[in-house]
């Protein structure tokens, strides 16, 4: 007969747990410390390795604190090995004061930093969002691998490159001066955006939708928010994340099957989350007018708030969608305002924006045109060319829940 897991000792769950909600501020306040980005990182990660070994043993009364405490002396360790930084061990080790320093209930300086820092322009965007999930949001090399459809070690790999590159650029672990801030703001967002994206509609795979990915994403921005309240552009990429997520429980069938927006029970909604969204559309708005995430959240804001795809504000959603294409212009967002204009103008003026997309090369590859074009075109009832299409998009599309709906409207054409 085994013997139950006292439930004051803490398994791997409850590690990862913990490591989860406090990894930022404890790379944070290491790198703070030695000035070390990488070290900071590898000393926390392996602080964890030797807590997933202890706490099934002895559970720490304040876990937080314990792997903060483990991973100092790990860098210390490592610090030692290091005779060209005996200056920062002593300032590391020979004043006890330090302790009360490394606190991380008092270092959110240090996490917006270290969201700087992971989203650093010297990087590339594969090497941000990796180093951003990886140091920031504490998911694992196996974890963000499964996210994104990829081999451990090309994670791995983007990860060490990307501290490499930071290290050999000089890159500061300080939070950039308040008029470059702004500027280096949107790259931060901009890796946000594209982890939620992924996560929101995988662009490969077996599965239409990756939520612990999105939900990861949607975590980061309410940190973002937190520690930038008065960046109308960080609520309004919250909004958008918040209002998007909230559709998640009705966008597929049981078995994973895609259901489009105009076939979904709006009764699954979340209602919390669209609730949090419209707050963070408001704190999203500004003298200077809303952003380019706070435009699509306010367009995914009309979506929300329809008791039905009939009843839904398409006039505003074209409106919208023309405001979006003046402050941040996209062939991605001029094909989104062809299908509003579908719905309110009806499908040949649409098409007509397509086709201009098509012969300006704008969007080469993608397998959104063909499809929104197919569409347009079955409204039309052009079959035959419709038919063309969506088979095209099938082919172009690399995720499987996609291209076999795509495929059975194809199919239905015939």
């Amino acid at each position: 007969m085994g013997t139950a897991r006292r439930p004051d000792l803490m398994g791997t769950a409850d590690v990862e747990a913990v490591w989860r909600i406090e990894s930022a501020r404890i790379v944070a306040a290491l790198t703070r410390f030695t000035g070390d980005f990488g070290l900071a990182e590898d000393a926390a990660q392996e602080a964890v390795a030797e807590a997933l070994v202890s706490w099934p043993r002895a559970s720490p009364a304040n876990p937080a604190g314990w792997l903060m405490a483990t991973a100092r002396r790990r860098a210390i360790d490592a610090i030692r090995r290091r005779t060209a930084l005996q200056d920062r061990y002593a300032l590391l080790a020979a004043d006890p004061a330090n302790e009360q320093d490394i606190d991380p209930d008092g270092i959110d300086d240090d996490v917006l930093a270290l969201m700087f820092v992971s989203c650093h322009p010297v990087l590339s965007r594969e090497a941000r969002v990796a180093l951003t999930l990886r140091v920031v949001g504490g998911l694992s090399s196996e974890e963000i691998a499964r996210a994104f459809l990829v081999p451990v070690p090309t994670v791995q790999a983007r990860i060490t490159r990307g501290k490499k590159t930071i290290a050999a650029a000089g890159v500061p672990f300080e939070l950039p001066p308040v008029g470059e801030r702004r500027e280096r703001l949107g790259g931060v967002l901009s890796v946000l955006y594209v982890i939620f994206t992924e996560g929101s509609t995988a662009t490969s795979g077996d599965r239409l939708l990756r939520p612990d990915v999105a939900y990861e994403a949607i975590r980061l921005a309410r940190t973002l928010a937190a520690l930038q309240p008065d960046e109308p552009e960080v609520h309004g990429l919250l909004a958008l994340c918040e209002l998007t997520a909230a559709r998640f429980p009705a966008r597929t069938g049981p078995d994973g099957t895609p259901i489009l927006l105009g076939d979904q029970d709006r009764r699954l909604w979340d209602l919390p989350a669209i609730r949090r969204g419209l707050a963070a559309l408001a704190r999203a708005s500004s003298a200077r007018g809303l952003g380019p995430y706070g435009l699509q959240a306010a367009i995914a804001a009309v979506h929300a708030s329809a008791p039905s795809a009939e009843e839904t504000d398409w006039d505003r959603i074209v409106l919208l969608y023309e405001v979006l294409g003046r402050v941040a212009p996209s062939p991605v967002v001029e094909l989104n305002r062809a299908v509003a204009v579908a719905m309110t103008s009806g499908p040949a003026r649409a098409l007509a924006i397509v086709d201009e997309l098509i012969a300006s090369n704008r969007l080469p590859g993608s397998h959104l045109v063909p499809t929104v074009r197919g569409e347009l075109l079955a409204r039309l009832d052009r079959r035959p060319e419709a038919r063309a299409e969506l088979e095209l998009a099938a082919r172009l599309c690399a995720n499987r829940r996609e291209r076999s709906v795509l495929l059975r409207k194809a199919a239905a054409l015939d």
